[in-house]
């Protein structure tokens, strides 16, 4: 709820719906998913978003607010899942079928061959699906070394970097006519994989950080006319149909990999560990 550039916007309306809501039905459309958790904070300004929770029976957990690495661990050690996916609660527009495609590069006949993969890395690294289908997905023994290991104030905010910090990875190789995949090993050790689309749509912006990512959103959400089932290509037919729609936002930031919060050397005079 402490967005610094957007207060209160995962509880925004969305179509009638909190936004987090909307993730939320995104997400259990998933097949790889088994278990939905909502990392949120002890911050009193959270309570509405447990309260949600509470009263649509979703499992809620409540841990630091700016080491997210910290909440993220602390989650996960209750369900002791093998595998992790994270989505963050700004990202209504996220796809199923792209979230069980990223799951997917973790396996092979049952085995974990990989410790982090991902459809997007964050600036300076490149990204070829649109900015908010982001989806990360680790091995808890990976997410444990991180949290064990990690000292960097960026590490603990945004809970992945740790783990592919630096890799390089090779050039993408084809999979499908659409989907191609890049893979490397960290200077840590992780196995990464990261997955591309054919066309290259990374310069698009569908997450919901600014009044003009709500503008966008709103819009899109009125088009969809309550289709519960949509794909992200469907959403791509909207933009190509009224490409001024791109416009509302287009002017809009996205943050790097090493940008942090400024209020946590505000709060608390030095890094989060």
């Amino acid at each position: 709820m402490g967005s610094s550039r957007l207060p209160g916007k995962v509880l925004l309306d969305l179509a009638g719906k909190p936004m987090l809501q909307r993730v939320i039905e995104r997400v259990r459309r998933a097949l790889t998913a088994n278990d939905l958790l909502v990392a949120t904070t002890t911050n009193p300004a959270d309570d509405p978003i447990a309260a949600f929770c509470a009263a649509q029976g979703i499992a809620c957990y409540r841990g630091s607010t700016h080491d997210v690495l910290d909440r993220y661990y602390q989650a996960a050690r209750h369900l002791q899942p093998d595998v992790i996916i994270r989505i963050t609660a700004d990202c209504p527009l996220i796809d199923p079928a792209v979230i069980d495609q990223t799951v997917q590069l973790m396996t092979d006949n049952g085995s974990l061959i990989t410790d982090f993969a991902c459809n997007r890395l964050p600036p300076p690294f490149g990204r070829t699906f649109p900015i908010g289908l982001d989806v990360e997905v680790c091995t808890f023994a990976a997410l444990e070394r991180a949290w064990k290991d990690s000292t960097e104030t960026f590490h603990r905010e945004h809970v992945m970097p740790f783990l592919y910090e630096n890799v390089a990875l090779s050039s993408p190789k084809q999979i499908t006519d659409n989907y191609l995949l890049s893979t490397g090993i960290s200077p840590r050790g992780f196995r990464i994989a990261q997955l591309h689309h054919q066309p290259d749509y990374g310069s698009l912006r569908w997450t919901v950080d600014t009044p003009e990512d709500l503008r966008f959103m709103r819009e899109i959400f009125a088009r969809l006319n309550g289709k519960p089932d949509f794909t992200w290509y469907d959403v791509l037919e909207i933009i190509h149909k009224e490409p001024e729609l791109s416009h509302i936002n287009a002017s809009v930031r996205h943050k790097t990999m090493t940008e942090v919060d400024e209020r946590v050397n505000q709060e608390t005079g030095k890094q989060i560990r």
